[in-house]
């Protein structure tokens, strides 16, 4: 099966609406009476169950050793990755019931991909692809180097040959002007054909069932251009995806047409067919009329699409084959509001199950009447070298959709975590905001939310516009207001919403974020002191218009081929607008550090590619200056993620700390002593709310 890309005032209450589904697949958006009566149902619902046990900060640290199950065509076999401290192995089992067995002690590679013929497992890796022989064949066991992949992508493998991948090559940084990007097709003896060079940025292919290239997507302009690959030169275009639209392309479909995952005809990506005459017509999309496509499942042996999912704002997964429809309702019915994806195989399917109250994932194998029964037992998780067991799901909070109306009229969407077993309207509140700006919140499992609900904390994590997966006009929405402006009223009045309606203390509420989250969280305390009593900012640009100058740089992409600076443009943020740039600096927190008067914690990487590690220091310096109640914690080795642990531990101590103090939140456990030694080597800034 091909490997898919997966792609910031106050509110008046007469014009707020508001709409919380109770489970996960519940309808649309309903009037105003209809939602409060439903946000109602949910703070009765929770109530009502006894108040949790404290979940301990190491089981939502705790990484899950298996990762990327993948499994054969034909159903028989299963492989997956198991995570140990300094490395990778591969495990293979026969299905159904055959042992596992470690078939390779040692791989770089983050995913597993199944051959056409189920006899090979191609293993990508950072720096080269290998291939591992199955059980059953000449040298099984053994793993072979198709070449490196420095300067080559692994794209998918080639649904035409029963044992070949495509790769994309690009030309070497010292290569000449005129050297082109090839297309090579690489089979596991280490054979390779040049499908295809060209001079433009080859993004995407889609190759014909006798092997022969079909379609071609290509970098042109400020977008991509899809063209038959057939059609004599000079061709033309049959498809332009430019300005935000994208075109990921699937497969070539019956009658020589294709199918693709795009939004290139409206405003949600859905599914479409483009037929031999290059008309496109929409082949699914979600019947909520609020989600882009999440996924979509293709038969591993003839490519057709069998499943959809939607998952922006409820979890949907839908059966293209009326078959697979009787099956699926099966599985449906054995795990209620789940967010489902499958596998299928000549045997049997793998079930792949997430839920918002479920800590990793969980696989099942799916006989032809739908009947399930674990793939794999519940894999350990681990943190500091131990073991920890998954988090009980009786005790995790439930993640409840939401929708409400901006003060402009503007529909948004978002989630609330309520805390089991406490009366909401008096719980303090922690809005916590998601990274990118253009990023996403969805309906699955949420560390911090399930951390700060299982400290006692109502959980709003909004949706803001400039949010993906809602559609490109929710997107483009923002129209780069996010400094002191229409994204962070947005988050602002969905806030007031919530307390006005009795979800949560008015005089307890805190903001937490990283990234642009952090970047928010900044701007709540500088200029909504009167709301938000404290904030918490991971890796955050104290100065936006500091980082957008950053996108001019060479060699950043959002889309393949298309430069940064281009696609922010294309979202409302021109790095080159100079007004926009002096608006952004203006309203910045940097410029503005005199205004703060509420506590804020700081956490930041020393070598942070994204937001510069000078930039928080200055921030953090000026509010030191100030007078002001800043603490600064600082991993010099991390990068924007912040990988290692033991900080991450640092900053879930830190901000449960923090807030305890001044929501009056659940204290947290105690700081074991390799994390209070990791704190005096890593705190910076102790402002008085966290001293001593």
């Amino acid at each position: 099966m091909r490997l898919l890309m997966r792609f910031v005032e106050r509110l008046l209450p007469a014009v707020a609406c508001f709409a919380l589904a109770g489970t996960a697949g519940a309808g649309t958006l309903a009037d105003p009476a209809d939602a409060l009566a439903s946000l109602r149902e949910a703070a009765a619902y929770e109530r009502a169950r006894p108040v949790a046990p404290r979940v301990p900060r190491a089981q939502l640290l705790a990484t899950p050793q298996v990762q990327a199950v993948a499994m054969s065509p034909d159903g028989t076999q299963l492989a997956w990755l198991r995570a140990r401290r300094d490395r990778r192995e591969v495990w293979v089992q026969a299905l159904p019931d055959g042992a596992p067995r470690l078939a390779l002690p040692r791989t770089q590679a983050e995913q597993v991909a199944w051959s056409r013929d189920g006899r090979w497992l191609f293993l990508p890796e950072p720096r080269q692809l290998a291939v591992l022989a199955m059980a059953g064949q000449r040298g099984a066991g053994q793993v072979a180097v198709l070449g490196g992949v420095t300067r080559r992508q692994f794209l998918w493998l080639d649904p035409t040959q029963p044992a070949a991948a495509l790769l994309l090559e690009r030309p070497a940084r010292t290569a000449g002007a005129g050297q082109p990007w090839r297309l090579v097709r690489v089979g596991v003896g280490g054979e390779e054909t040049i499908l295809h060079e060209d001079l433009r940025r080859i993004v995407d292919a889609a190759v014909a069932g006798d092997g022969t290239l079909a379609w071609l997507l290509l970098a042109e302009g400020e977008g991509h251009a899809l063209y038959r690959a057939t059609d004599p030169s000079p061709r033309q275009p049959v498809l332009r995806c430019e300005r935000m639209r994208r075109c990921v392309l699937l497969g070539v479909a019956p009658g020589g047409g294709l199918w693709l995952w795009s939004n290139v005809d409206g405003d949600r990506s859905a599914l479409l067919h483009l037929d031999g005459q290059g008309r496109v017509q929409r082949r699914h999309e979600d019947p909520r009329g609020e989600a882009d496509l999440f996924d979509v499942t293709l038969d591993p042996v003839d490519g057709r699409p069998l499943f959809v999912a939607y998952r922006s704002t409820v979890p949907q997964l839908f059966a293209l084959e009326p078959g697979d429809e009787t099956r699926l309702n099966a599985i449906e019915r054995q795990r209620p509001g789940r967010a489902l994806q499958v596998t299928p195989g000549r045997e049997r399917w793998l079930v792949q199950e997430r839920s918002d109250t479920l800590r990793g994932d969980r696989w099942w194998l799916a006989d032809a009447r739908g009947r399930l029964t674990e793939a794999l037992a519940d894999a350990a998780f681990t943190f500091d070298a131990k073991t920890h067991p998954r988090p009980d799901e009786a005790v995790m909070a439930r993640k409840w959709p939401m929708r409400w109306t901006a003060s402009d009229g503007h529909v948004l969407h978002g989630f609330v975590t309520l805390p089991a077993g406490m009366d909401v309207a008096t719980a303090p509140m922690v809005v916590s905001v998601h990274g990118g700006p253009f990023g996403l919140v969805r309906p699955d499992f949420s560390n911090d939310a399930q951390l700060l609900a299982n400290r006692g904390y109502v959980v709003f994590q909004p949706n803001f516009r400039g949010s993906t997966g809602l559609g490109r006009d929710y997107v483009l929405a923002s129209r780069g207001d996010f400094g002191n402006g229409r994204v962070q009223r947005d988050i602002v009045e969905g806030t007031r919403w919530l307390l006005a309606n009795g979800i949560g203390d008015a005089s307890r509420v805190g903001i937490v974020g990283a990234s642009f989250g952090g970047y928010s969280a900044l701007l709540g305390a500088t200029f909504q002191p009167e709301l938000f009593r404290v904030a918490v900012a991971g890796v955050p640009p104290a100065d936006f218009s500091f980082v957008l100058r950053d996108y001019l740089g060479a060699g950043q992409e959002m889309l393949p081929g298309i430069p940064m600076a281009v696609s922010m443009r294309h979202l409302g943020l021109d790095p080159m607008d100079d007004a926009l740039a002096a608006r952004l600096a203006e309203q910045s927190p940097t410029a503005n550090a005199r205004l703060l008067r509420r506590p804020v914690l700081i956490v930041a990487g020393g070598q942070d590619e994204r937001v510069p590690i000078r930039g928080i220091t200055d921030y953090a310096a000026r509010l030191r200056t100030l007078d002001k109640d800043v603490s600064l914690f600082v991993d010099d080795q991390a990068d924007h993620g912040i990988a290692d642990e033991h900080s991450r531990e640092a900053y879930y101590f830190l901000m449960e700390t923090l807030l305890h103090r001044q929501l009056g939140g659940a204290e947290p456990e105690p700081a074991s002593a390799a994390l209070r030694q990791h704190l005096q080597r890593h705190l910076r800034l102790t402002g008085p709310s966290l001293a001593n």
